[in-house]
């Protein structure tokens, strides 16, 4: 039953983006392993339009921040405001819109380093601290981001630290002729209401039945060769001349242990969705690229070979075996 709910949720985000599958399974993923999600593409390929329909179909409430050059952190998190009533004087926490259960942080790129900072305890503990007091999130929160192509004009690179808390970055890219041609088809329905119509008779998704989820892919099992094949699989980013000596001085900096948690909870998702007790190392290949592609720095050498964390990744996977 659990399960179902959440394959219905799959189902209820394809009438509204086309041509996008692997958009919308990253979302669920992110949304069963209790991460935050990193989109990267080109503007108007259903990035932001993805991330609203989720929100549309469970029971949740969505702030969206535009990130800008002049945003400051205070814009994000809340501040500390002067309270004057006739007897006493004292300040209260006026709450920013990070306190949300989804959180679009649209464009995340085009604002300077000092406000993703204002991110990074969120992120990762779930909480806000402002002045003296720390102020818990939702137990349902999620930040799901947009970025620019980072060579696209007025873009700044996230900090490391920052990128590492995104459970997964994915790559958005354009779709097909026939999917083109069926976006224009449902946006034409969309303007004659037809759609509108349709959405208002689908229940919201119970936060209940995603926290049940959870449970249970937490209870998946890895088993232990499995379990080496992701040990092995971030040991190789890190010392990736230990599986050939063709990869020495490619790789700057490897995935942190954060990553081998990433890919071992993504692994599990994928088990459970497609209806499986355990993981497979299949399973562990179809996330690794999105779990390892921010989580790998390449060296200036890599760079002059024209070789990307994606061709890095594809060769590491060639390269360490499954025992």
């Amino acid at each position: 039953m659990i399960r179902e709910s959440i394959l219905s949720l799959k189902d209820r985000m394809r009438t509204s983006i086309v041509g996008q599958d692997k958009l919308i399974d990253r979302l669920i993923i992110a949304l069963l392993c209790d991460g935050n999600l990193l989109l990267e593409g080109l503007p108007g390929l259903a990035k932001t339009r993805a991330i609203k329909s989720l929100s549309k179909h469970i029971e949740s409430d969505l702030n969206r921040i535009q990130f800008t050059p002049d945003l400051l952190p205070s814009d994000i998190t809340g501040t500390e405001i002067l309270n004057k009533t006739d007897n006493e004087i004292s300040f209260v926490f006026e709450r920013g819109p990070i306190f949300s259960n989804l959180v679009l942080a649209d464009e995340i790129n085009r604002a300077p380093a000092k406000v993703q900072s204002a991110l990074l305890e969120a992120m990762q503990e779930k909480q806000i601290s402002v002045g003296s007091k720390t102020h818990p999130l939702p137990k349902l929160f999620m930040v799901l981001a947009t970025q620019n192509p980072i060579e696209q004009e007025g873009t700044y690179p996230l900090p490391e630290a920052q990128m590492d808390r995104f459970l997964m970055h994915v790559t958005v890219s354009y779709t097909n002729k026939e999917m083109e041609k069926q976006i224009l088809r449902m946006v034409r329905e969309e303007e004659l209401g037809k759609e509108k119509s349709k959405s208002k008779e689908l229940e919201k998704i119970p936060q209940k039945v995603i926290f049940a989820a959870r449970e249970e892919i937490s209870k998946v099992h890895l088993g232990e060769s499995t379990e080496q094949f992701i040990v092995d699989l971030i040991d190789a980013t890190r010392y990736p001349e230990k599986y050939d000596s063709a990869f020495d001085g490619l790789i700057e900096a490897g995935a942190s242990p954060r990553g081998t948690i990433s890919l071992d909870r993504a692994s599990r998702a994928v088990a459970w969705i497609s209806g499986r007790d355990y993981v497979t190392p299949d399973d562990v290949k179809e996330v690794a690229h999105d779990i390892l592609r921010h989580r790998i720095i390449m060296s200036y050498e890599a760079t002059v070979q024209n070789l990307d964390t994606d061709k890095m990744i594809d060769e590491l996977l060639k390269k360490v075996a499954v025992v």
